[in-house]
């Protein structure tokens, strides 16, 4: 299976960079594409949510982005998507109190939120906001 958005029931991302495939053990809800299926007792720096619809342009273009972040800080960030345009997950755009699509929220270890962006965000300027709250790059690949 191809990694990133898919057009199965759950419209999750699929890719993994810790745990492969899955809910994330990271987080309490939502899917994650960093973390899978195992439950793991360490807490990331930061988790990245991603609020958006795989139906919305800007949103898919996130996608890359959102991938190679994960595949840069590995378990320091766990990265949640949310398609706050299906029923069943529209209450994350109440819960983090979106006004447009895409927004990224970036909570820190306790949950707390320290950065919140609307529309697309490039990677540049994430990986200088991760830097900024001590996330390391992997090297090497």
């Amino acid at each position: 299976m191809e990694e990133g958005l898919s057009d199965d029931a759950n419209n999750t991302l699929s890719s993994c960079g810790v745990h492969p495939g899955g809910r994330c053990g990271h987080v309490s809800d939502g899917e994650c594409f960093v973390a899978g299926t195992v439950e793991c007792d360490r807490k990331p720096l930061v988790t990245f949510v991603e609020l958006g619809s795989v139906k919305c342009v800007p949103c898919r273009q996130m996608q890359p982005v959102m991938e190679a972040v994960g595949k840069k800080y590995g378990d320091q960030i766990a990265i949640v998507f949310h398609d706050v345009w299906k029923s069943e997950e529209r209450q994350y755009a109440e819960k983090y109190g979106i006004r447009v699509i895409p927004t990224q929220v970036f909570l820190d270890r306790e949950g707390k939120e320290f950065f919140r962006h609307e529309g697309f965000f490039a990677e540049e300027a994430i990986d200088t906001l991760l830097q900024k709250r001590g996330l390391k790059a992997r090297t090497g690949g």
